[in-house]
């Protein structure tokens, strides 16, 4: 029985296209150029901020996001960057009983965002404030720290194959995947997904169903 469900935060609540267009409009290229940096570095299972190294090697992306924070075009996260079943699903559930999480790798000042914009979760984290980031196991133990219930009885859903499902389900947490946005798309037919009893998501709004205690 599952007793909490934790949500990874970008492409499974949020559609990064905003922010990965400020990103090619503050260093200057092509929004598609960076686009298709990531889906290269992304098909070949490495981090996406990995594509930042091409078009400024050495880039420091904690420094530049100051940067950008002190000229004013730092994070934003409203409303119209949610995807449109995140809302619906994450009240459901919560309906349901079940304690409803958002942990993903994101900064400090993201956290400060997402709990501005009142989602019906019953807590917010990120790796910027927990100083341990996915893949790592740590991360994983905060999660587990942060919801109720034992590793078996957590869902964590995202949409990475190694970061979200593997890492979840390396120290025991049951997972999801959601099929959309590069990554999501990427991995979903994967061998690694359906050889694990992974639940694979056209929508969130079908995990109600899914997880229903009873």
């Amino acid at each position: 029985m599952i007793r909490s469900v934790v949500f990874d935060v970008g492409e499974t609540l949020l559609d990064d296209t905003r922010e990965f267009q400020a990103w090619a409009d503050w260093l200057r290229v092509p929004r598609h150029t960076l686009s298709a940096l990531v889906g290269i570095v992304v098909a070949q299972g490495r981090n996406n901020a990995e594509a930042f190294q091409y078009l400024r090697p050495g880039i420091d992306l904690a420094v530049e996001r100051e940067r950008r924070e002190r000229a004013g075009h730092g994070e934003k996260i409203s409303e119209s960057d949610l995807y449109p079943d995140v809302r619906p699903a994450l009240a459901e559930l919560r309906r349901l009983g079940l304690w409803v999480g958002v942990a993903g790798n994101q900064t400090s000042r993201a956290a400060e965002l997402l709990r501005q914009l009142a989602l019906p979760v019953d807590a917010v984290a990120t790796s910027g404030e927990w100083g341990v980031a996915k893949p790592d196991p740590g991360f994983f133990a905060q999660v587990m720290e942060f919801a109720p219930g034992a590793p078996d009885e957590i869902l964590y859903v995202g949409d990475h194959r190694d970061y979200d499902v593997r890492g979840a389900q390396a120290v025991g947490l049951r997972s999801a995947l959601i099929r959309r946005g590069p990554w999501g798309h990427l991995w979903a037919d994967d061998p690694v997904i359906a050889g694990h009893g992974v639940w694979v998501l056209e929508s969130l709004e079908q995990l109600p169903g899914l997880v229903r205690p009873g």
